[in-house]
Order: structure tokens, then C-alpha cells, then sequence
């Protein structure tokens, strides 16, 4: 069920209900992964797809970011957003409109575009290809997510005391190929002491402290310009839930 959920969710992101697209398919539906044969015109009829449009907001902060980094080269990716955050609340009401109107008229031509696209598929092929169509925009989605959570200046997650160790020696290894190179490291890895390795489990150890306190900021500017959805879910606000009388 989750599945056709998802299908229905990308047929009705192109514009038309699945109900319309799927009018003639019948049975077809109940097995959406049973077809073997993908016609060669569906990668070139995806990869036309436009993008979706920047927000105001980040076509802002896209511009900014490169003027605030040569200003600052040694600043930090989130003490720059923070910056340019700081920017986009002062900024006049009227300059800001200079920003959503362009993403309006961005977003209308993306619907068009969707349109046109659409209007070349036949709702046989729509249904016949919905598996590749989804693992596609997941994938999309995957990457315009880690690129817009880079350009924000998210922090880099933790890394454990391994991995420390093998970023630390795995250019020190011996000419080789990479697999043969981390092989080797991964050897020195199990042949270290307790107290070798416990100065990378340390190393560890201030790496989560550093993480937790450069999430925990960019957590906050994030509140401030309204980006709530990219908070981790422990720290999203809670509904409060009425009291009974």
C-alpha cells in the first residue's frame, strides 16, 4: 500500500490524478512491479524533467554564499549562513518580493514544462514505468536535499574512532588499489593496543562534543528562517495537547 501511495504521489506531482492516468490500465495496477520490459524512451523522457524551483530564501542565500566566502575565506560554511540569515530578515519587504516573485513565475514555467512533458506519455506508459519514475525522484530528492543541507552549512556528523584512524592512515598506505589499501589499514586498525586505540576513541569523544554544538547552533538558525523541517525530530516543537477540563 505504501507503495501505490507513493506511485499515486508522483503521478499527481506531473499534474493529473492517478485515477485519470490509470482510467484504461485495469488490472494492470495490482502488479506494478510485474513488467519486464522498459521501453529506451523513458530515460530520455525523464532526464528532461526540469528541476524543481529554489525557494526564495535559498536563490538568497545561493547568491550570497560566494560573496560572503571571498569576503570571509576562513569563515566557516555556518557562521556565513548565519550571516546571510541575518541579511534576509533585515531585508526590505520589497526586496524580498524581488526574490518570490521569481520563484513564482520559476515555479509556474516548472508546471508548464511538467505539462508539456506529460502530454507526451500515454497513461499505459506512465503506469508501466511508476517503479523507475519513483526510485528516480527519490534519488533526485536524496541529492537536492544533501546539496541544499551542504549549502546551508550543516555539520558534518561525528565519526567514530575507525574511522578517524582510517582517514588519518589511508594515505600513508603503500601505493595500491584502494581496496588493497584499506585492507591494509583496517589490518593496522585490529593490531593497536588498547591505549593506541584510545587515543582515537578520544578523538572520537571530542568529535561528538564538536558536533553537538555546531548542530545544535545551526539547529537554532534554522528556527529563525523558518526552516523547521530540516531540525532533527527530537528537537522539532511539539503540539501541546489540550487539557482536559
Amino acid at each position: 500500500m505504501a507503495l501505490l501511495r507513493g506511485m499515486w504521489g508522483v503521478l499527481s506531482a506531473l499534474g493529473t490524478s492517478g485515477a485519470a492516468l490509470c482510467a484504461d490500465c485495469g488490472s494492470r495496477l495490482r502488479s506494478p512491479f510485474s513488467f519486464a520490459y522498459i521501453p529506451r524512451w523513458f530515460s530520455s523522457a525523464l532526464s528532461s524533467y526540469p528541476k524543481k524551483p529554489m525557494t526564495s530564501y535559498v536563490r538568497f542565500s545561493k547568491e550570497q554564499l560566494p560573496i560572503f566566502k571571498a569576503q570571509n575565506p576562513d569563515a566557516k560554511n555556518s557562521e556565513l549562513i548565519k550571516k546571510i540569515a541575518e541579511l534576509w530578515r533585515e531585508l526590505p519587504e520589497s526586496e524580498k518580493k524581488v526574490y518570490e516573485d521569481a520563484y513564482k513565475a520559476d515555479w509556474q514555467a516548472y508546471k508548464e514544462e511538467i505539462n508539456r512533458i506529460q502530454e507526451q506519455l500515454t497513461p499505459s506508459q506512465m503506469v508501466s514505468l511508476e517503479k523507475e519514475i519513483m526510485q528516480k525522484r527519490l534519488k533526485k530528492k536524496a541529492i537536492i536535499k544533501k546539496r541544499e543541507l551542504t549549502m546551508l552549512g550543516k555539520p558534518k556528523r561525528p565519526r567514530s574512532a575507525y574511522n578517524i584512524f582510517i582517514s588519518e592512515r589511508f594515505q600513508e598506505a603503500k601505493d595500491g588499489t584502494s581496496q588493497l589499501k584499506l585492507k591494509t589499514v583496517n589490518e593496522s586498525w585490529k593490531n593497536l593496543s588498547s591505549s593506541q586505540k584510545q587515543v582515537y576513541i578520544q578523538l572520537a569523544e571530542d568529535d561528538k562534543i564538536r558536533y553537538y554544538n555546531e548542530i545544535k547552533s545551526w539547529e537554532e538558525q534554522m528556527v529563525e528562517v523558518g526552516r523547521i523541517d530540516l531540525l532533527r525530530r527530537k528537537m522539532k516543537p511539539q503540539a501541546k495537547s489540550t487539557e482536559k477540563c
